[in-house]
């Protein structure tokens, strides 16, 4: 019965699908079009009206008839049967007609895409859709209303779009017929003034001229009242203050928040900058800056244990450890003015030492202690209410730490406290293989430790090129770093964890007096498992943003799968005048990229009523600081072959480059990614020394939209590293030689010399 049923449910969609072809394909083959034009209603519009004045019931009825054909079956021509009906019966008929008629066969073409396609689609693409559906149960007629007020799919995408979702049938029709309403009104009103015309001169009246920049602007005025009705929903249950203290309160004095807080007091803007622990957050603090100075030092001992390479017998160096991270406090302390309390006071803003929480979009309660001391405890603190007509929250990441059993009795170090440790660690077990893992555990190698590098993947760094990550783990390996990857940690143990009995004799043979910690992991592929023998744990397995004991959950702003806040394209989140830049808007966690949105965010904050600009991330460049170094822009191989990008490869070693022979620094390569054919840079990975600067001209070149010819036409400085940009566009130009044309050449030159 079920099968009887199911066959003749498909014989019905197969012959309902036949006749919508057919119906297409006589359209065109007919040339029915023709008669869908202005020039087509011009020439017979007294013929139709005088038929109307001889047959009202019938012309109106054969008119919404071929309206809800053409829409119901998504022909081309509702424009033009729209701007007919105003022609035809006059404005109010033509509105209560083409309302009507519109709505109906925009139902009919619903209900045809959801019974043909809706149950195929939604269960081939279910995960996909998922988000969708979820959106318009939550709010599918104001989605829809949006779409029909400012179509930005023609009506007839929308229609059936719509159908392959979940959306109630009743909301649709409802919607449709609200929605669409303003822009029949204004191409009723253009066809009943197109009928008025009967002259060259008649165009220039007033009227004509009025309705014709009506239907075209017509967009930009529905966008704005929907814009406007939009604020008004998310923020009409909010009672706003008759006078605001602020005209934008900043949460978070990290890079984002400087630069947001910096840029409203540049526009004379009055700005409150609030943060509850340091200035400088983390780039200034526990990221960039001491990351780059350790780094620094260590690269100074890397430089001498080579010594004999650059014609020395031989290369010795003395350190202290403990003068080594006083060193990194010491650039901490030099670079800490830049981002400090009496800077941005000078400045124009407003900072405030507290922890901050959003009661209202135009709300921000502040808790901070009497003396203005270090804000720990919000429960000790005073509480103070500001009101400010824009709110941006960058209150940045912090290190994700994992859930392995074991870790809670196990002492552990993040990039965020690892900057206190004043012995260097004899065993150094770092857990995970990004930048921030990879800098870290090449720098303690390189200072000393002895280091194992632990990862769940197959690759170190695996936003990078496979080539990349392979180079990158030779090095390391080279260097005595011990690299376990496609491996995962099941537990932390020590012989003196009583609890952990059974598998104390489990592994009896690999405890010795040796306060050493123990880590068990397991190799994904064998499933082997082996111990890990650490002194000092570093956790650098990401960052997770800091959402949390804002007040957001009662605000209903929502966060991605990832944590980080959703924002739509103007870095504004579901609360229009609350915005979020930096780590905690992702989707990247870099101090330039939160700098980038900042400004967005800040200028469409404080002008947003005026003009607003979408956040620009075509082109993001970033740089993990081993040796040798790692710089990206745009797509490399591995995200080229996922989006189904095609493009051609460019590579130059930088073995044969000059400078690197000189420096004894040949070790690298620049990888160009450009359209088939054509010198446009779709994205370029440099591995080297200084690949982090040598990035800035392709940068420039991708930002600008210059191809390779450009940078091989521009002189570089010789002998320097930067020249590998120029020879790495050489090689593209050389492998897109004009053969034919250099054939003819050499035959002038024969010719030439006979």
């Amino acid at each position: 019965m079920h099968n009887s049923a199911s066959f003749s449910n498909i014989v019905v969609k197969t012959i309902l699908f036949l006749c919508i072809v057919g119906a297409a394909a006589s359209f065109s083959i007919f040339d029915l079009q023709h008669y869908f034009s202005i020039a087509a209603l011009k020439e017979n519009l007294i013929t139709l009206q005088r038929y109307h004045a001889d047959n009202p019931l019938i012309s109106i009825s054969i008119y919404m008839l071929i309206y809800v054909g053409v829409t119901s079956l998504s022909l081309p021509g509702a424009g033009i049967m729209t701007l007919a009906g105003g022609a035809l019966f006059g404005f109010w008929k033509g509105v209560i007609m083409v309302s009507f008629a519109s709505t109906i066969g925009a139902t009919l073409a619903f209900l045809i895409a959801r019974f043909l396609f809706r149950d195929s689609v939604q269960s081939r693409f279910m995960e996909k859709l998922a988000t969708v559906n979820r959106g318009i149960e939550k709010e599918g007629g104001f989605y829809l209303f949006g779409l029909r007020l400012v179509p930005l799919f023609p009506f007839f995408i929308i229609n059936a779009v719509m159908g392959l979702t979940t959306i109630p049938t009743s909301i649709f029709i409802s919607v449709s017929q609200l929605g669409m309403l303003p822009a029949t009104m204004i191409f009723v009103n253009a066809g009943v003034k197109i009928s008025e015309i009967e002259s060259r001169q008649s165009i220039l009246s007033y009227d004509i001229l009025f309705s014709l920049s009506l239907l075209g602007i017509s967009p930009l005025i529905a966008s704005k009242a929907l814009a406007f009705m939009r604020h008004y929903r998310a923020m009409s249950s909010y009672k706003r203050p008759e006078k605001f203290d602020y005209n934008l309160v900043v949460i978070g004095a990290g890079a984002a928040g400087l630069v947001a807080s910096y840029i409203a007091a540049a526009v004379r803007a009055k700005v409150a900058l609030i943060e509850k622990h340091r200035m400088g957050g983390d780039c200034l603090n526990t990221g960039c800056v001491p990351s780059k100075a350790l780094i620094r030092s260590a690269s100074l001992i890397s430089q001498v244990k080579r010594a004999e390479e650059f014609g020395f017998k031989k290369g010795e160096i003395q350190f202290d450890f403990v003068e080594v991270m006083e060193r990194v406090q010491s650039i901490i302390r030099k670079v800490a003015p830049h981002d400090s309390v009496e800077r941005y006071t000078e400045l124009g803003v407003d900072c405030i030492e507290g922890e901050a929480f959003i009661k209202s979009p135009y709300e921000v309660e502040i808790g901070y202690k009497s003396d203005k001391s270090s804000c720990q405890n919000g429960k000790s603190m005073d509480r103070k209410i500001v009101t400010t007509r824009t709110i941006i929250i960058a209150t940045g990441a912090t290190p994700a730490i994992p859930n392995i059993r074991g870790i809670e009795k196990t002492p552990f170090f993040t990039s965020d406290t690892i900057w206190s440790l004043r012995r260097l660690p004899g065993k150094l077990l770092v857990l995970g293989g990004g930048p921030i893992g990879c800098e870290l555990a090449q720098t303690f190698s390189t200072l000393g430790s002895e280091v194992t590098l632990l990862q769940r993947g197959r690759d170190l760094m695996n936003r990078e090129d496979s080539e990349v990550s392979e180079l990158i783990r030779s090095r390391f390996q080279n260097q005595g770093i011990r690299v376990l990857t496609e491996h995962t940690p099941e537990e932390f143990i020590t012989e003196n964890n009583p609890s952990e009995s059974t598998t104390k004799e489990k592994y009896a043979g690999f405890f010795a007096d040796d306060n050493l910690y123990r880590l068990i992991c397991c190799h994904t592929a064998s499933g082997k498992r082996e111990i890990v023998k650490f002194d000092t744990l570093l956790i650098a397995l990401g960052r997770t943003p800091n959402v949390k004991g804002l007040g957001l959950e009662k605000l209903g702003i929502s966060t991605t799968s990832k944590g980080t806040i959703k924002t739509g394209e103007f870095l504004e989140t579901s609360v229009p005048n609350i915005f979020c830049a930096g780590d905690v808007a992702g989707p990247y966690q870099f101090t330039h990229t939160a700098a980038h949105q900042s400004w967005y965010a800040s200028v469409n904050a404080l002008f947003g009523g005026i003009r607003k600009f979408r956040v620009d991330y075509s082109v993001i460049p970033w740089a993990t600081f081993t040796n040798p170094e790692v710089a990206r822009v745009g797509l490399n191989e591995s995200e080229a072959k996922v989006r189904g990008v095609r493009y051609e490869v460019t590579l130059y070693n930088l073995d044969d480059l000059d400078r690197a022979i000189a420096d004894s620094e040949r070790e690298g390569f620049i990888k160009v990614l450009t359209v088939p054919g054509k010198d446009k840079i779709l994205g370029v990975t440099i591995v080297g020394h200084h690949a982090s600067d040598m990035i800035a001209e392709f940068v420039l070149a991708m930002k600008n939209g210059l191809g390779l010819n450009k940078i091989l036409g521009t002189i570089h400085i010789y002998p320097t590293m930067a020249e590998a940009n120029k020879y790495a566009a050489g090689q593209w130009k050389k492998a897109h030689a004009p053969e034919k044309l250099l054939s003819l050449a050499a035959k002038f030159h024969t010719w030439m010399r006979s």
